[in-house]
């Protein structure tokens, strides 16, 4: 092996995070456990921010690694993307480096996959029909992460933007899936088993009053505290999971619920370690309304940059 780490673009990365190995890489990380300390976030003055995310495995795979974000909303206006993010992946017991790979690919597709992860154990084991709520990068994954666990075929899309929507049901269909979009959010949550939303909005998209029993809500989106993408009554009606501990600080949907009484700290039913580890059970029976809200975790982004690194040639 080269003393040079390697260089996995996000073209590459696409070919070695299939989401079949990259869900199963991930519930074996989350069962195993790792160090992640909360992520460090660097104001660079009143808008620019400087993020990095450690995380490092003590156990046999022997590894360590760090993503770096950057985040200048100001590039919007110089035509340039607003976030930008690359990982290294680090041998363990030298420090040597071992691959830089493209963050933003890694993100999207590790996200997708932990909801898919999440699903594996909370939608019903029959969920055909799929609302993909949002038609930015990472709702573009969600329907092929979630039909690495669940027999999704039907997928519709809603947007506030018709052509980024149009664009992503275009795509969808090109993949195999019967998709189209949609401009009734009620009358599609109403009928779909998964509802996963994946968006940057700040006031409540999915009602409770048009679920049905036994639906899926799976909650991308709302990353900060002023952020939203269901009201009161989903959080309320439904039986709460977390990916981390920092979902009851860092995301708007869990940490308004707890100020408004609609959801108590002890009705959260759990993490996705506990239920990787069998600790706590996941969906009880088919009538049952789940709900996984995610902000992600630096385990999630070493366990797939793990998992391209161990498949890279030679």
């Amino acid at each position: 092996m080269s003393s040079s780490p390697i260089m996995i673009d996000a073209a590459t990365l696409r070919q070695h995070l299939p989401f079949p190995a990259l869900i199963a890489a991930l519930r074996a990380a989350f069962a195993a456990g790792a160090e992640a300390p909360l992520r460090h976030r660097h104001a660079l003055g009143d808008a620019d921010t400087l993020l990095l995310m450690p995380a490092w495995s003590n156990g046999a795979d022997g590894t360590m690694g760090v993503k770096i974000v950057s985040v200048f909303p100001g590039n919007n206006r110089l035509g340039m993307a607003a976030v930008s993010s690359t990982y290294l992946l680090c041998d363990r017991a030298t420090g040597r480096h071992l691959a830089v790979l493209d963050g933003g690919e890694l993100t999207g597709r590790r996200t997708a996959a932990a909801s898919a992860l999440a699903a594996d154990y909370l939608a019903r084991d029959d969920a055909r029909r799929l609302l993909v709520v949002g038609a930015g990068h990472v709702a573009g994954l969600l329907p092929a992460a979630m039909a690495a666990v669940r027999p999704i075929r039907t997928v519709r899309v809603w947007n506030h933007r018709p052509e980024r929507r149009d664009r992503l049901v275009a795509a969808l269909r090109a993949d195999g899936f019967d998709a189209a979009a949609t401009d009734d959010l009620a009358a599609e949550a109403a009928c779909c088993d998964i509802v996963s939303c994946a968006t940057l909005s700040t006031v409540a998209l999915i009602e409770g009053a048009w679920l049905r029993p036994g639906v899926h809500v799976d909650l991308v989106g709302s990353y900060t505290p002023s952020m939203r993408e269901v009201d009161d009554a989903v959080m309320s009606r439904a039986r709460a999971y977390i990916d981390t501990d920092a979902a009851l600080s860092e995301a708007g949907d869990i940490t308004q619920a707890l100020t408004s009484g609609a959801l108590a700290r002890a009705a959260i039913a759990g993490d996705l370690a506990a239920l990787c580890r069998g600790e706590i059970a996941g969906r009880r029976d088919g009538g049952e309304i789940t709900l996984f809200k995610s902000v992600g975790s630096a385990l999630e982004d070493l366990a797939a940059a793990r998992l391209a690194w161990a498949s890279w040639p030679g």
